[in-house]
């Protein structure tokens, strides 16, 4: 008898945790706080307006490279040019 009550107490047992599990509550996320955002973008934007602020400066001294360059070989483009070895 014993056996008995132990292996219906085993099959109750094996039918409520096969039962199907309860839903969730709907949670809502968590709202966005506009404070970290902002510092978060801030921290990203920052470089880039550096970069930007630098660039024309940067493309200024590269066309004054480039002229330099350009005055003392000759200011052609010997890229084009066939190479001339007979």
């Amino acid at each position: 008898m014993n056996a008995l009550r132990l292996l219906a107490l085993l099959l109750l047992l094996a039918l409520s945790a096969c039962s199907k599990p309860a839903k969730p509550e709907k949670e809502r996320p968590p709202e966005p706080k506009a404070e970290d955002a902002t510092e978060l973008s801030d921290m990203i934007q920052k470089p880039i307006d550096r970069a930007k602020a630098v660039e024309p400066q940067v493309l200024d001294a590269a066309k004054q490279e480039d002229a330099a360059i350009d005055a003392q070989t000759g200011g052609g483009d010997t890229t084009d040019q066939p190479p001339s070895g007979n």
